[in-house]
């Protein structure tokens, strides 16, 4: 059920604005069908929702074909023309570089990157973010970039650290598979981070765009020895708070072009990869 201003909403109302079997219909039909209420103080929101959703699902695309590379911390490595590598293996962003460059930079370069499956994560939430936001807004809001695992310093960002209990996986919500009978010898293996894509798909750094199958079996190939538990997904998601980031866009953007709505075209552990 969606609730707008504490109304039901009708979707037939917005659904004509996208076409047949686009992310924001297929989401649009999940959540309406749901017993979970999705309540949003404006239809604004739950658009600019559904808008950045679907960000989120093109760049997890993207970023699986950009040829970044899957390392530890310890082997971790960035472009030093746009970020600093720490000595725990983060990337943080340089002073004289311009946010919206760097995280591009990682999109069109990434062979020249290697992390691990979280901060992937957070590398697509910037690339969406930029996409709804643009440049000069996502600059103003992002000027220092850390990019290291959950070690997420942006307020805007902080609720997807931390996932929570839900009815509904949401296409563009962070999952994570958890593996409890992971081999010492791999803790690399001990789970993925994963968003949730269309299809019944999932995209994890390390393991890429796959089904909940061949990830599972991926972690189980990882098991110590007489392991009893199978790898599997946690019914818990992180979401950001897109009213938040829908007022932020509004104070940044006040003075540049609006958005414009168009159809799609025709911590619970505490371990390298959670």
């Amino acid at each position: 059920m969606i609730l707008i201003a504490g109304d039901t909403l009708d979707i037939s109302t917005i659904t004509n604005q996208y076409s047949e079997n686009s992310i924001e219909r297929q989401l649009l039909d999940k959540m309406a069908a749901s017993t979970e209420q999705y309540e949003y103080d404006s239809l604004n929101i739950l658009m600019f929702e559904l808008r950045l959703r679907k960000e989120i699902i093109k760049y997890a695309t993207e970023l699986n074909n950009s040829n970044l590379f899957f390392a530890d911390f310890d082997k971790s490595r960035c472009n030093p023309l746009y970020w600093q590598r720490t000595d725990n293996g983060g990337f943080h962003l340089k002073t004289e570089a311009k946010p919206s460059a760097a995280i591009n930079d990682i999109f069109n370069n990434g062979s020249e990157y290697a992390t691990e499956c979280a901060t992937a994560i957070m590398i697509v939430y910037y690339k969406a973010l930029l996409s709804v936001f643009h440049e000069d807004a996502f600059n103003k809001l992002f000027p220092s970039i850390y990019l290291m695992d959950w070690d997420v310093t942006e307020p805007l960002l902080k609720e997807v650290v931390t996932p929570r209990k839900v009815k509904d996986m949401l296409i563009g919500d962070r999952g994570y598979f958890f593996n409890p009978d992971v081999d010492p010898a791999f803790p690399e293996w001990q789970g993925e981070n994963v968003f949730v894509l269309p299809d019944s798909m999932y995209y994890g750094h390390g393991i890429g765009i796959a089904t909940s199958e061949d990830i599972i079996n991926a972690l189980n190939a990882k098991r110590k020895k007489n392991a009893t538990q199978s790898a599997y997904l946690l019914d818990s998601v992180g979401r950001p708070n897109f009213k938040e980031l829908y007022n932020a866009y509004l104070t940044s953007t006040t003075q540049i072009a609006p958005l414009v709505w168009k159809p799609f075209p025709t911590t619970i552990f505490n371990s390298l990869c959670y």
